[in-house]
């Protein structure tokens, strides 16, 4: 199969230019990455975004998959000496995988079924007989058929009706004529399986117990939820729409007359449905929903762990990290500017009388020695404790304390990447260095841990991991090209995600570094093992070497680009570092001159925003925060509290948010605005500090609803 037929299929159901499909599918096929196009071959592919040229990526992936398919299906109908010219030409023009296996249906190899017994029987010219309806007296025609295995005419007119039900259960207008009846009106069912509704462990699918509601109404989240329900036991789910009515329009389609052979036919085709029409498309309909709600949920995901790695930095900073305890104390670890370790210590500041002395002297003497600028405190068991306590202290000038999510921290401080980074310390260790790192850089620290196991999705364990991992994995890589990795200090987990490189690149610059010393320029990429031109090209642009000797290479300039900034800064009659510190340098420019087979406006235009602030992190500054003082369980709560929290976590169905009091709350869908909201990344972002209203306390199953203010 041509790319020519993959870029017009494509730019058909996307609604794209046919040519600008074509160009990213050659790129694509040269192994160019998403973000690459994306970024610096807007003239190939129209300026199209990463969401566009990923749709575009999955939508070919299919489309091979299909293409393969057919390959099996031709071969296996040819073989049975079946295909014809007309069904060549079907499947030939057929792209569409329920079609295509439809019209594979009756050639498609079975086991032993009961109609296909009937046929080894002889039955086949009595079912054509019967289906026909013309035949009176069909009990004589049936005791010729009454020889062998078949024992009698009852028999035989059962062996009938069985081929007529598989006939009926495998052709394509039937099939279609139930499908649209799935759409117009399924209902999913939900019942609980006897004896498990007074269990404790299933009473989290209480609602589900008895529920009943439209397929086509069923949100992501609820379709997941019985289907974990299902999974557990709990649960029996089915999907189905009206039987009788569904059966008669069937009848309708067969059913000539009131002799009987039309009985034997009604009868077949009750039995189609029920036997084998309805389960058949039933598991279709409960696939195609799980699979939707797998895209639903996958997305909603993708979107939470964009924003999570995109939280804002503190920068480069020297770092208290805190991971606070009450039993156990609190692991208090001091790093330096780039993330290193410097000193660990583990004090005990809770006393039932207050805050312990000896704790207070030992924070302040590590924030003085190790000349500490911010602190960063988990926001686990015993955080807002740990941040009074914190806040007792004389901290000093500029001093100041971030609680930080430590969501995936302990995940990260057992981990491999954990066990080569620190050795000689233990699992407390590594989560304290995890939190500070966190403070200073989410989206370096973040890159080492599985994505699932930071705590921002929804029924991430439920849907399909292979896509799953696929769409994070994504997510990840654009979030660390758009920021940008400092080709010298990232780790080789962070350079695993740059494009182009992966796993055993990323092992072989850091090895490189360790043996040659900090990369001076781009071009020595090219002396590291096996990084070649092609992954030079990739990789290049989105790698920052702060101090090069040409400033180019601190920002998102490609090296292919830096003739043509040379020649500007030429023609302006400056340098190159003049013409990026010079903005009167800059407005002298006419990036229209530079226009070329090679380059056209659209990259110089990147160019141009690119000499006004290299290498600019895109990601905003880190604010402090402070939850209500008076606030610190559940029991202190009542409605009609206006509270400040913190969004953490994000669903189609709401936003949850931290109040301070170790559980979170939920401001349901309803209640983010005074108006309708279809998504709720319309009005809140991960992170982000609001201001809730509590609307119900229900201590019991404690749960906490909100509602959220000023939007």
């Amino acid at each position: 199969m041509n790319n020519n037929t993959y870029s017009a299929l494509i730019a058909d159901r996307l609604g794209l230019a046919e040519q600008r499909v074509a160009n990213t599918l050659e790129l694509l096929d040269e192994g160019a990455t998403i973000t690459f196009i994306s970024r610096y071959r807007k003239e190939h592919t129209g300026s199209m975004d990463e969401v566009q040229i990923g749709n575009i990526n999955e939508l070919y992936i299919k489309l091979q998959e299909v293409a393969k398919r057919k390959e099996t299906i031709l071969k296996t109908i040819t073989d049975q000496g079946k295909m014809t010219p007309e069904l060549q030409k079907r499947i030939d023009e057929t792209w569409d995988a329920t079609v295509l296996e439809d019209i594979y249906l009756p050639f498609k190899p079975k086991r032993r079924t009961r109609a296909q017994v009937a046929r080894e029987q002889g039955l086949e010219p009595l079912a054509t007989t019967i289906l026909f309806q013309r035949e009176r007296d069909i009990m004589n025609v049936a005791r010729r058929y009454v020889k062998g295995d078949v024992k009698d005419i009852d028999m035989a007119l059962k062996g009938a009706q069985d081929i007529i039900a598989e006939t009926i259960s495998e052709n394509e207008d039937s099939r279609n004529r139930l499908r649209r009846a799935f759409e117009r009106q399924a209902v999913i069912t939900s019942k609980v399986v006897k004896g498990k509704e007074s269990l404790e462990e299933s009473q989290k699918y209480a609602d589900y117990f008895d529920w009943s509601e439209s397929l086509r109404r069923c949100s992501s989240h609820r379709l997941l939820a019985m289907r974990r329900g299902e999974a557990e036991g709990v649960l029996r789910v089915s999907i189905s729409p009206d039987q009788d009515e569904c059966i008669s329009n069937l009848q309708r389609q067969y059913v000539r007359g009131s002799g009987e052979c039309s009985r034997l036919v009604e009868e077949a085709v009750e039995d189609c449905y029920k036997r084998l029409l309805k389960p058949s498309i039933e598991t279709e309909f409960a696939n195609l929903s799980k699979e939707k709600a797998d895209e639903e949920a996958i997305r909603v995901f993708a979107e939470n762990l964009r924003q999570l790695l995109l939280s804002a930095p503190l920068g480069q900073k020297r770092v208290m990290g805190i991971d606070p305890g009450f039993r156990t104390g609190c692991k208090v670890v001091c790093l330096d500017a780039q993330g290193n370790l410097l000193h660990f210590e583990a004090i005990h500041p809770f006393l039932s009388n207050g805050f312990n002395p000896q704790a207070q002297r030992a924070i302040e003497r590590m924030i003085d020695q190790y000349k500490i600028e911010a602190i960063a405190i988990g926001n686990g068991t015993a955080s807002r404790e740990t941040n009074e306590f914190v806040k007792s202290l004389s901290l000093g000038d500029g001093v100041r304390s971030f609680m930080v999510s430590e969501d995936g921290a302990s995940v990260y401080s057992a981990s491999k990447t954990a066990r080569e980074e620190f050795p000689d310390y233990d699992v407390t260790v590594r989560g304290a260095v995890s939190i500070g790192r966190r403070l200073m850089d989410p989206l370096a620290e973040l890159v080492k841990i599985d994505p699932k196991s930071i705590g921002v999705g929804q029924y991430q364990h439920d849907v399909d991991q292979s896509k799953l991992k696929q769409k994070l994995d994504q997510t990840v890589e654009s979030c660390v090209n758009l920021v940008g990795v400092n080709l010298n200090t990232a780790s080789q987990q962070l350079l695993t995600y740059v494009s182009g490189l992966g796993p055993t690149l990323a092992k072989n610059i850091v090895d490189y570094r360790r043996e040659h010393g900090a990369f001076t320029s781009r071009k020595e990429l090219l002396k590291v093992g096996r990084l070649g031109p092609s992954a030079f090209e990739q990789c290049a642009g989105f790698l920052r070497i702060p101090g090069a000797t040409n400033p180019l290479d601190n920002s998102a300039v490609h090296p292919e680009s830096y003739r043509v900034v040379e020649q500007m800064a030429h023609d302006a009659g400056c340098t190159v570092s003049q013409l990026i510190s010079d903005k009167s340098k800059r407005d002298s420019i006419n990036i229209k001159h530079y226009v070329s087979d090679r380059i056209g406006m659209p990259t110089l235009t990147d160019i141009m925003k690119e000499l006004e602030k290299p290498g600019r992190d895109p990601r905003k500054g880190v604010e402090v925060f402070e939850f209500d003082e008076n606030v610190k369980t559940v029991e202190d709560l009542m409605e009609g509290m206006e509270l400040p929290g913190i969004v953490t976590n994000i669903t189609n169905f709401g936003a949850f948010v931290d109040i301070g009091v170790h559980q979170d709350g939920l401001i349901h869908i309803s209640q983010l605005a005074d108006r309708y909201v279809k998504d709720p990344n319309e009005v809140v972002h991960l992170h982000q500090h609001v201001k809730v209203r509590v609307l119900e306390v229900d201590r019991k199953r404690n749960r906490i609803s909100l509602k959220l203010i000023g939007k």
